[in-house]
């Protein structure tokens, strides 16, 4: 269907959908409820995403209701932030009505979640479907223009290496400039941008030294900030320096412009940074909260443990009332 249905995300999926973007969330359930898409049930992280999926999606799915399954992967995009999985369950026995309204208001659902963060949708309507959910190749990280593209659905301007929106290339001013070469001198080791939302031009917040127990205090809550940063740590019974980027968006409490001005000029950003500087930026990070850049986060993001082996997939049993399966005989001649 190419129409929507005018349904939106309740107040409390919205808060919700601004706070599971930490790691911490592994699947949720959507459903519509008096013409509100509302949270209906939440899962954690135990294992990787195969795991928990495996052990997770019957408790999620019903026989004869069409929902909608988000699913967190393990893997992250190019600006540090989770990749999703929207699994749209139909099943053959649930009303078409139904299936018609929960077809018609997926568009909805990305657009609101966030169309960037989704790696992979996909469909199914029986049980024994969702093991070819788990078997799908999952595509590559988004670039910043097919983010845009999903989030807003306008039209855009590419330029011939397919690196970032011309238009939204924005300049630094020049205290900004100042604060890259304070940085590159290892003047200081901490620099915060923020975007000038009428100029459209980057601005240059905080100018510091200070601890990587420091930097949480630094996201603020109700805006949108770049965070550049010099990590210095002990891993390994060695000492380790890092360069980490931070984009730090407190969710849907922002206004649709700030956040769109945010995703599509942190690419540009990021490039005038390390041309400035002439290094690469060892970790690129987004982040909801403070408490996402703590140092053990940090550590983690830089030095990510090794997954474990996925176990082979059991399928979960059909309908009861689908009767025994017919056996077809070979006739021989």
């Amino acid at each position: 269907m190419s129409h929507q249905t005018g349904i939106k995300a309740n107040e409390k999926l919205k808060k919700f959908f601004a706070k599971c973007h930490n790691g911490k969330t592994r699947l949720f359930k959507v459903t519509i409820e008096n013409e509100e898409l509302t949270l209906a049930a939440q899962i954690e992280s135990k294992g990787t995403w195969e795991d928990d999926f495996r052990k997770n999606i019957n408790k999620l799915l019903e026989n004869d209701q069409p929902t909608y399954v988000m699913c967190r992967l393990d893997g992250k995009n190019d600006t540090g932030g989770y990749r999703w999985l929207l699994l749209s369950w139909s099943p053959d026995d649930s009303p078409v009505r139904q299936k018609m309204l929960y077809a018609s208001t997926k568009a909805t659902l990305r657009q609101e979640f966030g169309g960037g963060h989704i790696a992979r949708e996909s469909h199914a309507s029986a049980l024994d479907e969702l093991d070819s959910v788990i078997k799908e190749k999952s595509p590559g990280p988004l670039t910043s223009e097919e983010e845009m593209a999903k989030e807003t659905r306008v039209p855009i301007t590419m330029d011939t290496s397919g690196a970032c929106l011309n238009s939204l290339h924005m300049p630094l001013v020049e205290e900004a400039k100042g604060g890259l070469e304070k940085f590159g001198s290892k003047l200081v080791n901490y620099l915060r941008f923020s975007i000038d939302l009428d100029e459209e031009r980057i601005l240059l917040d905080l100018c510091e030294q200070i601890e990587a127990k420091e930097l949480a205090s630094k996201v603020p809550e109700n805006s949108a900030k770049y965070h550049l940063f010099r990590f210095q740590y002990e891993f390994g019974n060695e000492s380790k320096q890092a360069l980490v980027f931070v984009y730090s968006m407190p969710g849907y409490s922002c206004p649709i412009k700030e956040r769109m001005l945010y995703s599509s000029s942190k690419a540009p950003l990021i490039e005038s940074i390390e041309s400035t500087l002439g290094a690469k930026i060892d970790k690129k990070m987004e982040v909801d909260s403070g408490k996402e850049v703590s140092e053990d986060c940090l550590i983690e993001a830089l030095h990510p443990p090794e997954p474990e082996v996925a176990k082979k997939f059991d399928k979960p049993k059909g309908p009861p009332n689908r009767g025994a399966k017919r056996i077809t005989k070979s006739v021989r001649q």
